[in-house]
């Protein structure tokens, strides 16, 4: 246990967010999810949803803001415009953790490529359909650094 980081986030997902360097990409993905056949890195939280997870990695890991996307989504069922609850669910975990942030959809096989191309895969217990997002991480800036 340590100090102001959730004990959801065990030993290899806190090396893995240690590790990642501005601009790598970090997906969790649904129970669904080919996950140990996309992943080059991967860890297992079978027994929590996604929005959970993300909601604890972004209480430490910052969104890249030097580039027009940095959350990105599946489009459901082939609809870029289809609205899925836990959608909702990850943009109030982006808004609460990374006001400013929108979440950006991505088509079929695209969203795939992105996955197998991430630093990492979080592998979720989220059981509804699309539940899945990946996240490409920024920095922290030096206290008194001009942005």
């Amino acid at each position: 246990m340590l100090k102001g980081i959730t004990p959801l986030l065990g030993p290899e997902v806190l090396a893995f967010l240690r590790a990642m360097g501005h601009g790598d990409e970090i997906a969790i993905v649904d129970a669904n999810y080919p996950a140990d056949a996309h992943a080059r890195r991967l860890v297992r939280m079978d027994g929590h949803e996604a929005p959970v997870i993300l909601d604890a990695v972004l209480s430490l890991m910052p969104l890249d803001a030097a580039v027009d996307g940095a959350a990105f989504r599946p489009c459901a069922f082939g609809d870029c415009e289809r609205r899925e609850p836990v959608f909702a669910e990850f943009e109030a975990a982006i808004a609460r953790r990374e006001p400013g942030f929108r979440l950006t959809p991505i088509a079929g096989e695209p969203f795939y490529d992105r996955v197998r191309a991430a630093y990492a895969v979080i592998a979720s217990g989220e059981r509804r359909l699309y539940g899945n997002i990946i996240l490409r991480k920024g920095v922290i800036a030096t206290p008194g650094a001009a942005p």
